[in-house]
């Protein structure tokens, strides 16, 4: 008989423990390629129970405007990372109440949902010095190429990837862009996270054109992407459902903008207007060496405190006194900079004693972005290796098919081809004008077919 009551102990302990086990969130993390900016979650944890299920979808129902928020085992699955992160999202929170009214103007000035401000936590957790193993950089998380095509500049003062106003104008165009290529929002926000052509190529796959049928065709990152999105979005509207606490932002909310013609240092301004010089460097973040580069014909942004009316003449002085002398640093190896062509060619063949970081300077590119596009897993150059220069460098090597019309251009589709691309390439071309002008309504694009564009 005690053998017996052992036995039954035993059993319920072991029961007891593994119904402990099944409560405790899933930590287990795919390792994946791209912008390190999502965690995808191995869903092995029991689902909600259907009361549970009904509440979540309820609140994002609530909360749903313009992009579809919805609610299935994946986004249920980020929910459950993002609010179980209390401390994290209340640093969030609290960034929020100074970035979120810069994200609103932007994207109310684009047109597009004020919703789509939450990717940015996905992006970069609201960090404007966050950089990914791969380059991106800034809390719209910008490759260097792309960057320079929706007008961003970078240079050895500025980095406008990591300016919270620019960036966002940015992001709102390329997402723009996206939406009328796609015509749907979330296939728009998955697109910015693995680019215009692979969900192109996914829509062709699935043979649809809704995010959750042809989720399982885009790279790993991108399939917990778009449901990442969609929990941040639940949790910054649920937090105190969450036991989530809003923490302080640890910079001046409200600010004063001025227009600086100069070049001008940030500790300069700080002891005129007595602010600590890292709450300046906070508001500034663009500025790599935390000089304003301003000039005359060019002048530059510089976000400050707002300060009482009395102070506006220290600052005055001090910005008309600054005499900071403008520097560009010379290269390090003169014969490769007396070697660089003008025009920038597709290729560059490795010479002994190169390195990445030469040959990305001889070309004005970043080093990042020459690795992603050579597929380099280390900053070593190989002697005798030849070396894109560019994203596009072999379709380059192809020339377009184009004949000139008096009012537009006739141009042949290659493989890989997208809207946006093609758009590019032409001066005054649009996603939608093009779509317009050859009554398309899908945003695939046949290999072969001719299209016509506009003559700008």
């Amino acid at each position: 008989m005690k053998r017996v009551f052992t036995l039954i102990i035993c059993l319920l302990l072991l029961q007891i423990v593994r119904a402990s086990s099944s409560l405790i969130p899933a930590s287990t993390i795919e390792q994946t390629e791209g912008r390190d900016t999502v965690i995808v979650p191995i869903i092995n944890q029991p689902a909600p129970l259907p009361y549970q299920s009904g509440i979540f979808k309820r609140r994002l129902d609530s909360i749903k405007k313009d992009v579809p928020l919805d609610y299935n085992e994946y986004v249920q699955s980020y929910i459950d990372i993002y609010s179980h992160n209390r401390e994290e999202m209340g640093h969030v929170l609290g960034l929020s109440k100074y970035y979120f009214p810069i994200y609103e103007k932007a994207f109310r000035d684009a047109g597009i949902p004020d919703e789509i401000k939450y990717l940015s936590i996905v992006e970069s957790k609201l960090d404007p010095l966050a950089v990914s193993r791969v380059g991106a950089t800034g809390p719209w998380q910008f490759m260097f190429t792309t960057a320079k095509i929706y007008g961003l500049n970078m240079d050895d003062y500025v980095d406008d990837r990591r300016d919270p106003i620019q960036a966002t104008y940015a992001a709102a165009a390329y997402l723009k862009d996206a939406y009328q290529e796609f015509g749907d929002w979330l296939l728009a926000i998955a697109s910015y996270n693995c680019g215009k052509s692979n969900v192109e190529h996914a829509i062709e796959k699935a043979g649809a054109s809704d995010f959750w049928s042809i989720r399982q065709y885009l790279p790993v990152e991108t399939r917990g992407y778009v449901p990442a999105f969609i929990a941040v979005t639940y949790v910054m509207n649920y937090y105190n459902k969450h036991n989530i606490i809003p923490q302080a932002c640890n910079f001046a909310i409200k600010t004063d903008t001025v227009l600086v013609n100069k070049y001008v240092m940030l500790s300069t301004i700080s002891r005129a207007l007595n602010v600590d010089v890292q709450q300046l460097a906070n508001l500034n973040p663009a500025y790599k060496r935390q000089i304003i580069n301003g000039t005359l014909k060019a002048p530059r942004r510089m976000v400050i405190p707002q300060i009482d009316k009395a102070r506006y003449g220290a600052l005055y002085e001090a910005l008309n006194n600054s005499n900071v002398i403008a520097t560009v640093p010379q290269a390090m190896n003169v014969s490769y900079q007396e070697d660089k062509p003008e025009k920038t060619p597709r290729y560059h063949k490795v010479r002994r004693g190169e390195t990445l970081s030469d040959i990305a300077d001889d070309y004005s590119i970043d080093v990042q972005d020459l690795k992603v596009w050579n597929h380099l897993h280390s900053n070593k150059a190989v002697v005798g290796q030849t070396l894109k220069l560019s994203e596009t460098a072999d379709q380059q090597d192809e020339k377009p098919s184009v004949k000139h019309h008096h009012n537009y251009i006739t141009y042949k589709v290659k493989r890989g081809d997208t809207l946006s691309g093609i758009a590019a390439k032409f001066d005054g071309a649009s996603v939608e004008e093009i779509k317009s002008l050859n009554g398309l309504k899908k945003a695939h694009l046949q290999p072969g077919t001719t299209i016509r564009i506009t003559r700008g």
